[in-house]
């Protein structure tokens, strides 16, 4: 194998161009070398056409597994509890676990004992998210709104007692609450964010 010629690529992903350029072969050849490097377990494949070798992978910091989950599905932002986290909002801490909001589909991918979660919603409530630098990751109150919305149809489970709500602009929520459904805006009154 040629490994010294791979670890050539410096972006944490490639695809089969950049790999095509550093083996010099042509495209067709570079996508059953990154097949056959899958099935070795020295590349680990994201989705098609997007891989990371297995040494950079163990090596990541989260912020770089964020910039991941965003090309898990794309359109797509880092939100719910794994934002939450991040910005120290709650006591739940998540191992190997990046939740995400979609538009196209609820689904997850497992990566080496990772999991990437993308959660369904509403095309009009697809926003309130920033890029940090190479990553799409909601604002504090959006991904509160995002959990609230889904807990609504029964699709997902926030433990509200481990937030912090003194770390949340209330007033940024009232007026993000606005886009939700009624069912949602009962639910954060309910819970007293409303």
């Amino acid at each position: 194998m040629k490994l010294k010629e791979i670890n050539k690529i410096r972006k944490p992903y490639f695809g089969y161009e950049e790999l095509a350029g550093v083996l010099q072969i042509n495209k067709a050849s570079a996508r059953v070398a990154a097949a056959r490097y899958v099935r070795q377990g020295i590349f680990l494949r994201i989705k098609k056409n997007i891989y990371v070798l297995r040494e950079v992978w163990n090596n990541m910091a989260k912020k770089e597994k964020f910039a991941l989950a965003n090309l898990g599905q794309s359109p797509s932002y880092i939100s719910l509890m794994t934002a939450l986290d991040y910005y120290e909002i709650t006591t739940q801490m998540q191992r190997d676990f990046y939740e995400s909001i979609a538009v196209k589909r609820t689904k997850e991918i497992f990566l080496n004992g990772t999991v990437f979660r993308y959660s369904r919603i509403a095309p009009e409530l697809y926003f309130g998210f920033v890029k940090d630098k190479d990553f799409f990751i909601a604002s504090p109150e959006k991904a509160l709104l995002d959990a609230f919305y889904l807990m609504t149809f029964g699709r997902y489970a926030l433990d509200i007692s481990a937030l912090d709500p003194e770390k949340l602009d209330f007033n940024e929520i009232k007026t993000l609450a606005g886009k939700f459904p009624l069912k949602t805006r009962k639910l954060l009154n309910k819970h007293g964010y409303l």
